[in-house]
């Protein structure tokens, strides 16, 4: 099976039975579609479909049907070789060929003309002898989801877990083309949440001539895309959903548009621009009246007003206690370099941590409920908590006990063993690094890692991790450190523990 085909960023430009039937129109069509695709420096695919019309149509209606496709089926067969005339042409521009199949026979025919993708239309998702040979077909696997209950999705996940397809999934409706109340776009972070680890696509059919839907779809978070395509000429006429090479081309220039709007989910350095922009309308602090040098400055010797001025104590940095190294005039600003700012107080180095961890388990998607405790881990002093440390969450402590445990980036947890404690560790956010007797691991969302009584352990992150502590009881006097130092503190001295997240218990704890 290939394994983890890239499907992000994907473009699946269906072909459908707008070839006519016409190997030369078929091949207009692909190259005037490949100039689009290399002028927007997309990644892209072109889609056959493939029905071998002599066993997919009933008998009865190989002629004179009543049903509206089949006629249209037959008009514009190809043969084989007519197909492999447009394949070889979709290789030679170095597109990726996709196809999707609507008999068993032609899941045979994909694969001995090696294509590079196979897609499950939306009318055979639930068509489960044709899945089966899909699913056999050693290929990746583009499923789309029209017309179905995630009950049906959930089946077919399920399936393509069991049978390790390597998959993804298209939101799709099946309506062509689709009016504006049936878009639904919010289903794709509906699929986001409840298949996390796949590819989200978007099949779309509105009016080719429509560009917000694919924004839309992009700040939504789809990472692949398919739509009809198609050309006009003075006698063929294209239906009302299929788009035409220069529709395909505003299309891509919509997505790149939206890419570039959305960014990135990772907070950036901020450009020059907007920092001077910031810093335009930021209050400074400024002396009320002389200072002399060696005064503590109190809140009555200042004021805070603009413009702010680079070097300058902001409003936002005030606190009380800062001494000047300097003598101070009348409506003079402080200048931090001829300041002594006192260091954060142990209580809001806490605090800023809390404010970290309830950020981090908001983004795990962890709730706690209200009524736990929190042990604040910080093995050599509290200044040093935000390199050596971690915020435990005491759940559960009986003959058997249940912790959440936090770390924020670049956080370590010393070596130490158990005496009568065992306890697993299992990941649900980030990566955790352990050393579990000397075996380094680097464990990620879902692994588990059991600790046996008397076993030295220790671990860290660089990211930041939330993770699940399932153990026998838990004992105060339980925890033996490697460093010695450790151990000759009391427990007060390495921890601070309160209820709930202590809002109103720390600075009393801390004095």
């Amino acid at each position: 099976m290939i394994d983890n085909f890239d499907f992000s960023d994907l473009f699946v430009l269906d072909l459908a039975n707008n070839h006519q039937g016409d190997v030369q129109h078929g091949l207009n069509i692909i190259r005037s579609l490949s100039k689009a695709i290399k002028k927007h420096n997309v990644r892209a695919g072109i889609k056959f479909q493939f029905r071998q019309l002599d066993t997919f149509i009933h008998p009865n209606h190989q002629t004179n049907s009543d049903n509206k496709h089949i006629p249209r089926f037959i008009s514009t067969r190809l043969s084989k070789s007519d197909y492999k005339i447009l394949f070889n042409e979709i290789r030679n521009e170095n597109l990726i060929s996709v196809c999707t199949p609507f008999d068993e026979a032609s899941v045979d025919i994909i694969n001995e003309m090696d294509f590079d993708i196979i897609k499950i239309a939306s009318c055979s998702a639930k068509d489960w002898p044709l899945i089966e040979r899909m699913a056999n077909s050693n290929k990746p696997v583009i499923a789309s989801t029209g017309g179905m209950s995630l009950e049906h999705i959930d089946n077919l996940v399920s399936f393509f877990e069991h049978k390790g397809v390597d998959y993804a999934l298209m939101y799709c409706v099946s309506i062509y083309p689709i009016p504006n109340d049936d878009f639904n776009l919010d289903q794709i972070n509906t699929f986001k949440e409840r298949y996390p680890n796949r590819v989200i696509g978007w099949s779309t059919h509105e009016d080719p001539n429509a560009t917000v839907p694919i924004q839309i779809a992009v700040s939504k978070g789809a990472k692949m895309f398919e739509r009809h395509v198609g050309i006009e000429t003075d006698k063929i006429k294209l239906n009302a959903y299929s788009s035409t090479p220069s529709q395909i081309d505003k299309w891509f220039a919509a997505y790149n548009e939206a890419k570039k709007l959305c960014g990135t989910r990772e907070r950036k350095k901020f450009p020059r621009v907007e920092t001077e922009s910031i810093d335009s309308l930021r209050r400074g602090v400024f002396s009320k009246g002389k200072i002399k040098k060696g005064n503590i400055i109190l809140k009555e010797n200042i004021y805070f007003a603009m413009p702010y001025s680079q070097g300058q104590l902001d409003s936002g940095h005030w606190q009380n206690g800062i001494v000047t190294e300097r003598d101070i005039d009348i409506n003079e600003p402080l200048i931090i370099e001829a300041l002594v700012i006192p260091e954060r107080s142990k209580e809001k180095l806490l605090k800023s941590a809390v404010h970290e961890v309830k950020a981090l388990l908001n983004q795990a998607h962890i709730s706690l409920g209200s009524e736990f405790s929190v042990e604040y881990s910080h093995h050599y002093g509290i200044e040093n908590f935000r390199e050596t440390g971690a915020v435990i969450i005491n759940c559960i402590n009986r003959e058997y006990c249940k912790k959440i445990i936090v770390q924020l980036p670049s956080q370590k947890h010393p070596t130490h063993f158990h005496k009568r404690k065992e306890e697993t560790f299992q990941i649900l956010y980030g990566e955790l690094h352990i050393e579990v007797d000397g075996h380094h691991k680097l464990l990620a969302q879902g692994d588990k890692q059991l600790i046996l009584p008397g076993v030295w352990h220790s671990f860290w992150t660089d990211t930041g991790a939330v993770f699940e502590e399932i153990s026998t009881t838990h004992y105060n006097d339980d925890s033996f450190y490697k460093d010695k130092t450790i151990n000759r503190q009391g427990r007060d001295a390495r921890k601070t523990v309160v209820e709930h997240w202590g809002r109103f218990q720390l600075v009393e704890y801390i004095n």
